[in-house]
């Protein structure tokens, strides 16, 4: 029963910020872990960083050190601030629960890093 929304995605240079928000159907009732995942053209879909539901953060070694995972759960948004992106950052970005939900996945965002 829980959708989410992904949004926030745009053409940046590198070098260049920005910030994903992943907004969550009013219908859960029990705020666990959440978690970004992206998939580039001709790739899987893999994990990016998640939040356990104690609001710790976890990221993936790719990433380390250029994002930034949060979350507002009154708000029943998630946030990812994205630093120094790089061409190897294009993807299209997703948001979810852990474990995976698969009904909830969302259109997700599109990022394009790109001069």
């Amino acid at each position: 029963q829980v959708q989410f929304v992904e949004s926030g995605g745009r053409l940046v240079q590198p070098g260049w910020s920005l910030r994903l928000s992943c907004a969550a159907s009013l219908r859960i009732v029990r705020i666990g872990a959440w978690g970004w995942y992206r998939q580039a053209p001709g790739k899987q879909r893999e994990s990016v960083a998640s939040i356990t539901g104690g609001g710790s953060p976890n990221y993936a070694d790719f990433v380390k050190g250029r994002v930034a995972v949060s979350r507002d759960s009154a708000k029943y948004t998630m946030y990812l601030q994205m630093n120094n992106r790089k061409p190897e950052d294009t993807a299209v970005y997703y948001c979810n629960t852990d474990p995976i939900r698969v009904g909830a996945w969302g259109q997700g965002t599109q990022v394009t890093v790109s001069s």
